[in-house]
């Protein structure tokens, strides 16, 4: 990764393509009838973002293992109620809507073809490639995703921001510091935190029973972190009722492990990518052989055409 020091624009790829499915009816087809309505539904997002945020590079940041072994063995519940199938070998294939898994291979074609940057790694969610670009970023980060896990990476001093989409991509909640504390009574280095204590039934983390998102919060503010509620539940003296000391006490091996579980890897073993913005087709032909392929119209000239301003 070359030294990047303009806005850099990450997305969660799979969490806007999943947004693109479910927004976009499934009447939008290619001409042999196959469904694209993610296909264009995404293409249509990331020119709306390019238009309106106008960054100097960005990654298409990828689920190369949406479940990771290291992860489940800390949490063998994570993620759990999304196996579709278990592999002794390799990541396990995640349940996904039958007309949505044919069409990631096209929009990770027409991606290549564009020259947008596309980056995913072995044995990592994209939520970690995310934040591993994020760390190294030398200029403003903006993170497009609809996962709240990310708000742990917003950081006002480094320019770092989440936008999340509130209905389709026209409407962004700009995340910073400021809504976070308005929000959820953290910042983005306390997000984690809170996201742990309170756990996460998406994701398959089941928290400190008893303790949901504004109990998290109000432990968060009186000690500062999970290192400070911990050594509270060990000073007999600290300011914890006896519920919250008996639940905090019962829930410890939980909360031994996930910390690595929740937050984000920051050193992931990125690829060397180009990942500037383009301004022409990487693969024109390519390009064209796709549109014609699978219907992609407007929604490729219209992203193109912007890519080339």
């Amino acid at each position: 990764m070359r030294d990047v020091t303009g806005r850099l624009m990450l997305l969660d790829t799979a969490s806007l393509y999943f947004r693109a499915y479910f927004g976009v009816p499934d009447s939008v087809r290619a001409p042999d009838g196959t469904p694209v309505n993610a296909v264009r539904g995404l293409l249509d997002f990331i020119d709306r973002l390019v238009k309106d945020h106008r960054p100097v590079d960005l990654v298409a940041c990828m689920d190369a293992d949406w479940r990771p072994k290291w992860r489940v063995d800390l949490i063998p519940s994570y993620k759990a109620h999304r196996v579709a199938e278990e592999r002794p070998s390799g990541p396990d294939e995640e349940e996904v809507p039958d007309t949505l898994s044919p069409q990631v291979p096209v929009i990770e074609a027409v991606l290549d073809a564009i020259g947008i940057a596309r980056v995913g790694v072995s044995e990592y969610e994209a939520d970690d490639v995310i934040g591993t670009f994020t760390a190294r970023a030398r200029g403003p980060v903006d993170i497009v995703t609809g996962d709240r896990d990310l708000y742990q990476l917003v950081d006002d001093a480094r320019g770092v921001r989440v936008l999340y989409p509130l209905k389709g991509v026209g409407t962004l909640q700009a995340t910073d510091e400021a809504v976070l504390r308005e929000k959820y009574g953290v910042g983005g280095a306390g997000y984690a935190d809170l996201a742990l204590l309170r756990g996460d039934p998406s994701d398959g983390l089941p928290g400190v029973p008893g303790v949901g998102e504004k109990t998290a919060a109000k432990l968060l503010a009186e000690f500062g972190d999970l290192a400070g509620i911990l050594a509270a539940v060990d000073d007999p003296r600290a300011r914890l009722t006896p519920t919250q000391r008996k639940r905090l006490t019962e829930a410890l091996p939980y909360l031994a492990v996930a910390p690595k579980v929740v937050r984000v890897a920051d050193d992931v073993p990125l690829p060397d990518v180009d990942t500037a913005l383009p301004r022409t087709p990487r693969d024109p032909d390519a390009v064209r052989a796709l549109a014609a392929r699978w219907g992609l119209g407007g929604s490729l000239e219209r992203l193109l055409a912007t890519l080339a301003r």
